[in-house]
Formats: structure tokens, sequence, C-alpha cells
């Protein structure tokens, strides 16, 4: 391996966060994991952000789960994307919780998944089921930042999903609302409630959301950014 042991700081630049991240390019998350003194997981079914977090240690983030970008002096967020064979995100992407109440005067503009989205620092990892996950490779970094048709596609459905939690139809959004981003439970498991607007206006208790893009949004992102 080329790097000996995780960073002690976070990154100066967004030059150095990238130099950082290509390092990384071609080495497994076993390499990663020995290399920093952490046991790999047999699988990811009761650890599913283990390599999130491996990756994190390894390019210096600080945020940690607070409700910033993971760099906030660099204002750039890191999502891993795992990968299948045919180099297709095989998920979607979560990017951040969603306000279910105390939403009036939230704009497009001062959300909080317009400021985790404003610059993403994409790292693709192998993730398919039959690979360990000591094996999966780590492929070249991406950094991203929304053109203008893609900052326009995520406000049309921050709107509408944001109308509908105001309007107290929170219950009745399901994962086919949204072209390229949707809203879907986030949580645990199911017994972690919290409040919500009601049908009639009251507070209710439902399961947290979470704002998720979608595959085809991902995937057209690694189009254009590999084409």
């Amino acid at each position: 391996m080329s790097v000996i042991k995780p960073p002690q700081n976070a990154p100066s630049s967004i030059e150095e966060l990238m130099l950082r991240a290509t390092a990384l390019s071609g080495l497994s998350l076993g390499d990663l994991a020995t290399a920093a003194g952490i046991k790999t997981p047999a699988n990811f079914k009761t650890q599913k952000g283990w390599s999130g977090q491996l990756i994190e240690l390894w390019l210096g983030a600080s945020a940690g789960s607070k409700p910033e970008q993971d760099f906030p002096d660099l204002g750039v967020e890191l999502k891993t994307l795992p990968l299948s064979h045919a180099h297709q995100a095989l998920e979607t992407t979560y990017v951040c919780f969603a306000p279910l109440t105390n939403i009036a005067g939230i704009t497009w503009e001062t959300s909080n998944v317009r400021n985790k989205l404003s610059c993403v620092l994409w790292l693709p990892i192998q993730g398919e089921r039959e690979i360990p996950p000591s094996e999966r490779l780590i492929g070249n970094p991406i950094l991203w930042r929304a053109s203008p048709q893609e900052e326009a596609q995520l406000k049309q459905d921050w709107e509408e999903l944001m109308d509908m939690i105001s309007l107290g139809q929170v219950e009745s959004i399901d994962a086919t609302v949204g072209s390229v981003m949707q809203l879907r439970p986030k949580a645990a498991n199911g017994s972690v409630l919290t409040d919500a607007v009601g049908h009639d206006g009251s507070i209710i208790q439902t399961r947290p959301r979470g704002f998720y893009l979608r595959k085809n949004f991902t995937n057209a992102i690694l189009q254009n950014s590999f084409s």
C-alpha cells in the first residue's frame, strides 16, 4: 500500500482532498481497514454505513453525523457509491433527513438538501454482494457540482415533496413521487417515530423520512463524468 496510515487532520483544500481520494483508487476496503487497525465485517447486513465511515477516516472528514457537509471548510459532501459489475449504481443515495415540522420559510435555496448537494465528492466502490467487503475495490473519485438542469430537477422534486409534507400528506408520499429524488422512511427500525404535520393540521407521529437520490440520477453523473 502507498498509504501508511489515515491522516490526522482535515484536508486544507479541495486539491488536497482530491489527492487523498485519488490515492485510495485501486485499493480495497480490506487494505484500508488493515492499515487503520480496523476489523472488516464479513458483510454489511448490520453495518451498512461501515465503508462510508472508513473512507471518511482516510480522507479526514470532520462533520460526522452533523447536518453539514462532511468537509464543511471546503463545502464538500462525501458520498460513497456502490457499483455493479456494469458500473451502475446499485442503490439509491441518502442525502439527509427531511424536516417534517416547522418548515415555514424553508426554500430550496436555504434547504439542507441543496447545501449537501452543492458540491459532492463521489467515491465509487465495488458493491456486488458476492464480493467480500474486504476485497471490494475503490474507484476513481468524481468531484461533482450540479448543472443548471440537474439543479432544476432536484429543486422541482424537493418543492413537490415539501409541499406534500406541509399539506399534511407525508404518509401519502411513496417512493414513486419525484423524478430524480424521493422521500423514504429513514430510521434504525420501525419503532422510531417523530413529529409531523397531519392531514388536518394536527401533529402526528410518523417514521422519520430522508431524501434519497434515485439511481437514474447518480448513473447519469457517472456517465457524464467518465464519458
